[in-house]
């Protein structure tokens, strides 16, 4: 079937757009959908060469109109098979009304003219959510929001391994009120014209909220600013069941290519991950991207495979190999509209001394030419002796973007010597912590990005990263 095109099938007995309810996620795709004889065939597009996929109609399929679930411009029907049930909507009451009349006549003559079998509730419920993710799309033009490649996919903070400094219970205020409260302590997100701030205020209204979440599952919250507060990256991560589509629904709103939301699809049931979160970047020059990451234990292997084929990600897989490093913490991918793509993978670096984790990073920066910590950072690096070192590297099919050393904790006397080794003031870092009821840092990022990949608004070279995480919402 899936060579089947859609100039082969020609007039068809019904054609036009539909979306349609991914199988194992309800995540949403938009397809040309033609009916022919007992198949209903659906492409990407009105001139797919290839099927995406088919629903073959039988004796027993059930299709009837679902008017509980109607929205504004979205009507909904489905059609059950022996194999599942498919839920569907039009943009508009007639032509659902329109699609549901054609299938139940092609139902009633697969029964010899004797009607459709009547429906069930069996019939019309939905198929559980299961593991693999089904990334979908919106009918809704794409609202082009970014305009700058980011200098990273993701912020570089270990969300599984982060130390508990975040302050419990600050004022009874939950995490997703303190990333807000902290916004307004960033004087670039302060303008109500600026394109920066309406990107976070679409990502932070993509977030699900606490009623959505099922007893025992919860949402953490993260954020990561550069010393200088020139450049923030926010992050939220939860049960991918509820996560999913609000991810899919960002991503679309700001222009995310139909290509990557496949790709995240593609990666989402190779994981199958438990845990799935978004994040965004932005800087005070306009820069301004996002993407994806599963915070959880990855095969190696299977973490290469969601990168650009190449030399960086072989390279990542040598030095892995050579270290015995099995496993990767997270992996995440930018959802630019340009690219080059830019793939993050962070490691949990072996040994337990500091001096033997240390030494596995440094060979890093060797084996993927980064330059070394400058002096003045590496000596208060040293001075922490923190073991608990991770490492993130960024990858692209142009090259290596970034490299990133992140020691846990650090406290207030290291915060102040490093933000003064990248010529900023320890002032504006405790009044951004401060905002976010946090007592410190959960993490230190020592960052190189390579130069080339700041598209003019990002800090090219050496920088620091304060990492926050700044609670978690549980229910």
């Amino acid at each position: 079937m899936s060579k089947i095109s859609v100039q082969s099938l020609g007039t068809g007995n019904k054609e036009g757009f539909l979306t349609k309810c991914g199988g194992s996620i309800k995540t949403w795709k938009r397809r040309w959908f033609v009916l022919k004889g007992d198949v209903l065939f659906y492409f990407k597009t009105q001139k797919d060469a290839n099927s995406t996929g088919t629903i073959q109609i039988e004796k027993d399929s059930v299709c009837k109109e679902e008017p509980e679930k109607n929205k504004k411009d979205r009507y909904y029907f489905s059609v059950s098979t022996s194999k599942r049930v498919f839920l569907i909507y039009s943009d508009t009451q007639a032509d659902a009304s329109s699609w549901v009349k054609q299938i139940n006549e092609r139902i009633d003559a697969k029964n010899g003219g004797g009607g459709s079998k009547p429906s069930s509730p069996e019939a019309a419920a939905s198929p559980a959510a299961s593991a693999p993710v089904d990334a979908g799309s919106k009918d809704a033009e794409p609202v082009a929001a970014a305009e700058a490649k980011s200098s990273s996919p993701g912020d570089s903070n270990a969300a599984r391994s982060t130390p508990a400094k975040s302050v419990a219970n600050a004022s009874d205020v939950s995490a997703r009120e303190r990333i807000s409260v902290a916004k307004e302590t960033i004087p670039f997100l302060q303008d109500e014209q600026s394109k920066v701030l309406e990107f976070w205020q679409i990502w932070s209204e993509s977030i699900p909220v606490f009623e959505e979440l099922v007893a025992g599952t919860s949402v953490e919250f993260h954020v990561s600013t550069s010393a200088d507060m020139k450049k923030l990256t926010w992050r939220t991560a939860g049960p991918q069941n509820v996560f999913i589509q609000k991810m899919v629904d960002f991503f679309w709103n700001v222009g995310a290519p139909e290509s990557e939301i496949d790709r995240l699809n593609d990666v989402g049931a190779l994981i199958n991950p438990v845990k799935i979160g978004s994040w965004i970047d932005m800087s005070q020059k306009g820069g301004m991207d996002g993407g994806w990451y599963f915070p959880v234990d990855i095969p190696i292997k299977t973490a290469i495979e969601a990168s650009d084929a190449g030399d960086p990600s072989r390279k990542v897989r040598e030095w892995a190999d050579k270290h015995s490093i099995a496993t990767v913490l997270s992996v995440g991918r930018d959802m630019g509209a340009a690219p080059p793509r830019q793939t993050e993978v962070r490691f949990q670096l072996p040994g337990d001394t500091f001096e033997k984790q240390l030494a596995i990073a440094k060979d890093a920066y060797s084996a993927f030419s980064f330059p070394e910590i400058p002096d003045a950072a590496m000596a208060v690096l040293e001075k922490s002796n923190a073991v608990g070192l991770i490492l993130s590297v960024v990858t692209s099919s142009d090259g290596f973007v970034r490299i990133g050393l992140q020691a846990p904790e650090p406290n207030e006397e290291a915060v102040q010597e490093l933000a003064k080794c990248v010529g900023a003031t320890h002032d504006s870092i405790l009044k951004f912590q401060s905002s976010l009821s946090c007592n410190g840092p959960s993490f230190v990022e020592y960052q190189y990005l390579m130069e080339g990949f700041g598209y003019g608004v990002y800090k090219e070279g050496f920088d620091i990263q304060f990492v926050y995480h700044v609670g978690d919402e549980t229910k």
